[in-house]
């Protein structure tokens, strides 16, 4: 049952990600990874959320699995977000490359804190 679970939400995740790249990165003409970046960020202020859920007993370990591990999992996205920094070194872009670097790792700490006081505040 757990890895049905985390197929499930993984598979919801996978196109989560894809269509918030896609429609994001239609709506900026820069070489920054806008869609990644975005799509990072949702899966950490969820991630976060569903964490301060879980700490407060709210989250039951089945939507831990399917939310936290298959969705965010998938949603969220590591592998991309080095390649696309490398490319953006390759090709010159020096700069959009450490702002990625910076700004994503940043962001989404924040973003993850975000959630997570989100959470608390609602099951404190």
């Amino acid at each position: 049952m757990t890895w049905i679970l985390v197929f499930l939400g993984g598979m919801a995740g996978a196109v989560l990600r894809y269509l918030t790249d896609r429609a994001v990165q239609a709506r900026h003409g820069t070489d920054f990874p806008w869609g990644t970046f975005g799509a990072n960020l949702i899966g950490c202020l969820v991630l976060g959320f569903l964490a301060g859920a879980t700490a407060a007993g709210a989250a039951p370990e089945p939507v831990r699995l399917l939310v936290g591990v298959g969705l965010c999992g998938a949603l969220t996205t590591y592998s991309t977000f080095g390649y696309e920094t490398l490319r953006l070194a390759e090709t010159g872009a020096r700069f959009f490359a450490c702002a990625n670097v910076i700004v994503s790792v940043t962001a989404g700490l924040g973003a993850l804190m975000l959630g997570l006081t989100a959470a608390e505040a609602v099951w404190a």
